[in-house]
């Protein structure tokens, strides 16, 4: 049986230049040495030395082992043929014209799309290619498309990644170069996808806002877990913009009231005088201006939680009637002498350090052990190892989205300052400045400029006994590498390790891949 034109050599690794480099760089054959040749503005069948890239290689994307959709569109019958052969480990979709490129987009929804700017009726041309370029993106504006253009051509190339293009690649084309722009492309849209697909259920879940895979926050995650079914009056201590309040709603979104009113209050955003009668309401003529009677926030949240943020700044006096409302559950408004009942869980927090504000006498002992029946500590962000790395990816996205900017991720320079920063503000202060860095960026990528960071390491303590701190120093690179990377390939390659040795250190010491 004769061989295919893509399958006489053996695989070689061909190492190509950044997809941002001149595309002159990134041709390296000629028809002597098995690429595929140029006559007049077509391509012809070069020599049968041609070679390709293995299965185990080429067409896994992120779900090794499955096929992916490839479509190609082009109207001459030779190169058809080729390029079916040299991706034969995808399911290859040939199209003619634009009418049979959108009926297969549509049957089989592919994630990659090479593209012919030259088809018919216009062959000579390239309004139909950027008509077919428009119609594909605005059925399915995830699929990445690969242009074809000629040596000349280089305008309309430009032109069409402007209208929504992945990327290009000039004629004479080298098949295995273009195998790995197509399985390059083929992972940004499989990572994309699993974005979306996290992004769904994060916001499915009632622990969805809470972006961690710290060992320090999914234990928090695993107590909120445990004790939001019940009742028990929870403390969660914390430094400012550790999220604070996020724990809070998942304490009640988790709860038996999530289906009641979260009533949350800050007593340090109100007024000393007006915070009691904001707490507890008041009747009708109880002072002046007083001009009706008026529910307080407690009474607000019957039948599901009440909230008090910065309860550290509650005054002390105001702590005597709070105590007692705790021990009740019976609220009197102001002016009011009726005790009326109140079925509400209490979720406090705070900044401070209670125990200090107590032996200063600006904090009541007997409070302090009503409200912390149990106690949630949030770490801050320094201390939460590799979640620095995860919020930034995080919010990168949801700004890129909101503010419908193409900036796509970020320097290694700008990872190392992150990583290296200590966050005073931290999950608020990395907020803010992916927010700005996001609406400021040039390019797709995030700079440590554009994130006002120095680059750095930040010296971190580890144990003294010798097998321990091997251990935990080799558990911290991989998590590192884990965060950095898209996937365990890549991390593997960073790390200089194969694939299984990697997943043998992930169990090893439970790591999260994710």
């Amino acid at each position: 049986m004769a061989e295919s034109p893509c399958e006489a050599r053996p695989f070689r690794l061909v190492w190509f230049a950044p997809l941002s480099a001149p595309y002159g760089q990134r041709m390296g054959w000629d028809a002597a040495g098995g690429t595929i040749t140029e006559r007049g503005s077509r391509w012809a069948k070069g020599p049968p030395e041609a070679t390709r890239s293995t299965n185990q290689h080429r067409g896994t994307g992120i779900l090794e082992g499955t096929k992916k959709y490839l479509l190609v569109i082009e109207d001459d019958p030779g190169l058809q043929s080729q390029l079916r052969w040299c991706f034969d480990d995808y399911e290859v979709l040939i199209a003619g014209d634009r009418e049979e490129a959108i009926t297969l987009l549509r049957r089989h929804e592919p994630g990659v799309v090479t593209l012919d700017l030259g088809l018919p009726p216009d062959p000579g041309g390239v309004s139909e290619g950027l008509a077919t370029l428009t119609e594909i993106l605005s059925l399915a504006p995830e699929t990445k498309i690969i242009v074809v253009t000629g040596d000349n051509d280089r305008a309309n190339a430009v032109k069409a990644v402007g209208l929504g293009a992945y990327d290009f690649y000039q004629k004479p084309v080298d098949p295995e170069l273009l195998g790995l722009i197509v399985d390059r492309a083929y992972r940004v849209h499989d990572l994309e996808v699993e974005n979306r697909r996290l992004q769904q259920s994060r916001q499915e879940s009632p622990l969805g806002d809470i972006i961690a895979t710290s060992p320090q926050m999914l234990r928090v995650c695993k107590t909120v877990e445990k004790i939001a079914p019940s009742d028990i009056t929870t403390l969660i201590l914390g430094p400012s913009g550790t999220g604070k309040e996020l724990i809070a709603r998942a304490l009640h979104q988790l709860s038996p009231r999530a289906k009641k009113k979260l009533v949350a209050i800050n007593c340090a955003a109100i007024p000393d005088t007006l915070l009691e009668a904001e707490l507890f309401g008041y009747e009708k003529g109880a002072f002046t201006g007083a001009t009706k009677q008026t529910r307080g926030k407690i009474e607000y949240a019957d039948g599901g939680t009440l909230f008090l943020d910065e309860i550290g700044d509650l005054p002390f006096d105001l702590q005597a009637k709070l105590l007692r409302f705790i021990q009740e559950r019976k609220v009197e408004r102001i002016g009011g002498r009726e005790e009326i009942p109140v079925d509400v869980r209490i979720v406090c927090a705070t900044h401070q350090n209670l125990q200090e504000l107590i032996a200063q006498g600006r904090f009541r002992e007997d409070l302090y052990y009503r409200i912390s029946e149990m106690t949630i500590e949030l770490p801050p962000l320094k201390d939460r190892e590799g979640d620095a790395i995860v919020l930034a990816k995080a919010f990168l996205h949801r700004f890129a989205e909101e503010y419908n900017r193409n900036v796509k991720g970020f320097e290694p320079e700008a990872l190392e300052a992150i990583e290296a920063h200590d966050w005073p503000g931290n999950v608020r202060e990395i907020e803010s400045r992916i927010k700005r860095a996001v609406i400021l960026a040039e390019g797709t990528q995030i700079s440590a400029e554009d994130l006002e960071l120095e680059t750095g390491e930040r010296e971190e303590a580890l144990p003294l006994n010798l097998q321990r701190a091997r251990d935990e120093a080799e558990r911290r690179v991989i998590q590192r590498a884990l965060d950095r990377t898209e996937n365990i390939s890549d991390a593997a390659k960073l790390l200089g390790v194969t694939r299984p040795t990697l997943y043998r250190l992930i169990e090893k010491h439970g790591c999260s891949p994710e």
